[in-house]
């Protein structure tokens, strides 16, 4: 399972960039989210019940706050608007798939996390890919992408780096079940007030909506999210966000099979080289390998 979990997770996480599109049809952004978080964090504290899952301390609860301020409501809040906007799915897991990068960098000013080598190489190849999705995505879109869409991009770019470093340095004692309930509480009361402002709390429950709802709440709140966290409980942030390069292909694919978005050679490509910049962020230290002969980097 533990070999399998982050494959998993990618295939889960980047399905999200698909739903967003088919959820936000329906109703506005914020509304959906705040449903999709009310459902979820219900979810969470009746298993958490049902199975006498540890508590959660106070001290616990304010970084979970802290840390689904970032990762749920910006991130989340950002990419859901933006879709919303008029931004395709593939283009914002695009942009959304820069964020490793802020984190790497940032974990290790912040963290003290240090990168072998190989791995800063992993990140530098992962970057390769995005760029190389990039380029097919900008040279063949007839969409034109609204200032107001980039700049929520951007907030959601800064919202889940800040908020997974919240959560490798506050939240490795955190109790999973309800640490994560608690995120989604808090996720759903701030965006419960975005949805009454700004969207007057606008939604149909149509068929297409309520598919999309249980498929967020059940494969990607519930399936995903908690995936990531338990991953960033036992990885450095670096590997664990590393996994993020592979999402902007995989939603390029999954946007073209399923909202018939363009999917050109270079996608793959950019795809399988993405790939490689993954294998090598999250390998282990191998003695007397590639890892030894590479030393770790001391500034």
């Amino acid at each position: 399972m533990e070999r399998v979990a982050p494959w998993l997770f990618v295939v889960l996480w980047s399905s999200g960039f698909v739903a967003a599109h088919y959820s936000t049809e329906d109703a506005g952004p914020f509304t959906f989210l705040a449903v999709r978080f009310a459902l979820a964090a219900s979810l969470l504290w009746l298993i958490a019940a049902i199975t006498g899952a540890p508590p959660i301390s106070r001290p616990q609860v304010t970084w979970a706050s802290i840390a689904s301020v970032g990762m749920q409501v910006m991130y989340l809040g950002g990419v859901f608007f933006a879709i919303a906007h008029g931004l395709p799915a593939g283009l914002s897991a695009l942009i959304a798939g820069l964020h490793p990068v802020v984190t790497s960098v940032a974990g290790r000013w912040l963290l003290g996390e240090r990168l072998r080598r190989v791995q800063w190489l992993g990140i530098a190849v992962g970057i390769a890919g995005v760029v190389v999705v990039v380029v097919d995505k900008f040279g063949d879109s007839s969409h034109g992408v609204s200032t107001t869409a980039l700049i929520a991009m951007i907030v959601s770019v800064i919202g889940i780096a800040g908020g997974t470093l919240v959560q490798r340095a506050r939240g490795g004692s955190m109790p999973l079940l309800r640490g994560t309930a608690v995120q989604y509480t808090t996720a759903m009361l701030v965006l419960l007030v975005a949805a009454i402002f700004n969207e007057h709390w606008r939604i149909r429950f149509t068929g297409r909506e309520w598919f999309s709802l249980g498929w967020a709440v059940l494969l990607l709140s519930m399936g995903s999210v908690l995936i990531m966290l338990r991953m960033l409980q036992r990885e450095s942030a670096a590997r664990v966000t590393s996994l993020f390069f592979l999402t902007p292909a995989l939603s390029a694919v999954e946007g073209a099979i399923l909202l018939g978005e363009h999917l050109a050679g270079l996608t793959i490509v950019g795809l399988v080289i993405s790939l490689v910049g993954v294998a090598l962020t999250t390998r282990p230290a191998l003695p007397g390998g590639l890892d030894a002969a590479i030393p770790a980097l001391e500034s």
